[in-house]
C-alpha cells in the first residue's frame, strides 16, 4: 500500500491509497502511526462510486472525523495530479467537497457552507452561537469568555483575541475542547483580528492539540469574524505553518480555503 508524508500550511498528514483494500487500523495502530509519522491527521483514500475518491479521516488520538481542511486539500493535489485534470470531487462523511488547482501552484478546497444552528456544532442546550456561555478563569473577571461558535463539517469555538501570543494555548486548550457545553468535543481557535483582511490564528484541535495550522479552523476563523463584522468575507490567515487564504463566497455561501501543499515523502507499506 502507499503512503504518502504530506502537509499542508504545516498541518501534518499519513495519508494511505486503500482503493484496492480495506485499511481498518486500531485506534492504537493510528496512535503509533501518528506518534511515527509526526501526522496531526492520518487519512485513508478509499473507492467510491459517488465521487473520485472517499476519504476517510482520524485525528492523532485514534478517532475518526468527519471533516479535515487541510488534509481534503492534500488529497485532492495527489488526486489532481494523478489525474491530470483541473477539479476533482471528494467525498467526506461530512459532505461532497470540490478541490481545485489554483494560481501559483496552490490548491482550493471548497468545504460548503457553514453550519451556524445550535444544534449543529452541537452544543449541550440552545445558545447563541455568536457567544456562547463558556468562561475560562476566574468568573468575575475570565480571561476568555464567549467564543463564537460554527461548524465547518466539524465543531469550531472561536476566541477573538488582541495577542493571540499571550494565551497558553497547551494549557486552555484541553479546558474548551472537552467542556460540558460541546457534547461531541471541540476544536478552539484563537483568533486576533489584524486588519480587515488579515486574522493571525492559533488553533488547539480536538484529539490533536496545537497544530500548525487548521484548514476547517481557518474557515471557522473567518465565518466568525465576517458574522461578526470584524472583517470583510475573504481574509489571509496567518497560521504558524503558514497561510491560508479564506474567501466565504456571499452568492454562494460556501466557503473556498485555498493554500499551498507539501509532499514530503512517498513509501511503499
Amino acid at each position: 500500500m502507499k503512503l504518502w508524508k504530506m502537509n499542508g500550511a504545516g498541518n501534518a498528514f499519513a495519508v494511505f491509497d486503500a482503493r484496492d483494500r480495506k485499511f481498518t487500523p486500531t485506534t492504537e495502530q493510528l496512535r503509533e502511526i501518528a506518534k511515527t509519522m509526526q501526522a496531526d491527521q492520518i487519512m485513508a483514500i478509499e473507492a467510491d462510486l459517488r465521487a473520485d475518491a472517499f476519504l476517510r479521516i482520524w485525528n492523532a488520538d485514534g478517532g475518526e472525523v468527519k471533516a479535515c481542511g487541510n488534509g481534503t486539500r492534500a488529497v485532492a493535489h495527489l488526486l489532481l495530479e494523478e489525474a491530470g485534470t483541473d477539479e476533482v470531487k471528494i467525498q467526506t462523511e461530512a459532505d461532497l467537497l470540490k478541490g481545485s488547482r489554483a494560481e501559483n501552484g496552490l490548491v482550493s478546497v471548497d468545504m460548503g457552507s457553514p453550519l451556524m444552528g445550535w444544534e449543529d456544532i452541537p452544543l449541550s442546550e440552545k445558545m447563541d452561537v455568536r457567544g456562547v456561555d463558556v468562561k475560562i478563569g476566574p468568573m468575575d473577571n475570565p480571561i476568555l469568555s464567549l467564543p463564537a461558535v460554527v461548524s465547518m463539517g466539524n465543531p469550531h469555538a472561536v476566541f477573538f483575541v488582541d495577542d493571540v501570543d499571550a494565551y497558553d494555548i497547551p494549557a486552555i486548550g484541553p479546558l474548551i475542547e472537552w467542556h460540558p457545553v460541546f457534547p461531541e468535543g471541540v476544536n478552539v481557535g484563537f483568533a486576533q483580528i489584524i486588519d480587515d483582511e488579515t486574522i493571525r490564528l492559533r488553533v488547539w484541535e480536538r484529539g490533536a492539540g496545537l497544530t500548525k495550522a487548521c484548514g476547517t479552523g481557518a474557515c471557522a476563523a473567518l465565518v466568525c469574524a465576517s458574522r461578526a463584522k470584524k472583517t470583510g468575507r475573504k481574509v489571509r490567515m496567518i497560521l504558524d505553518g503558514g497561510d491560508l487564504i479564506i474567501h466565504w463566497d456571499e452568492t454562494t455561501d460556501h466557503v473556498i480555503m485555498t493554500g499551498p501543499v507539501e509532499l514530503e515523502q512517498t513509501l511503499e507499506v
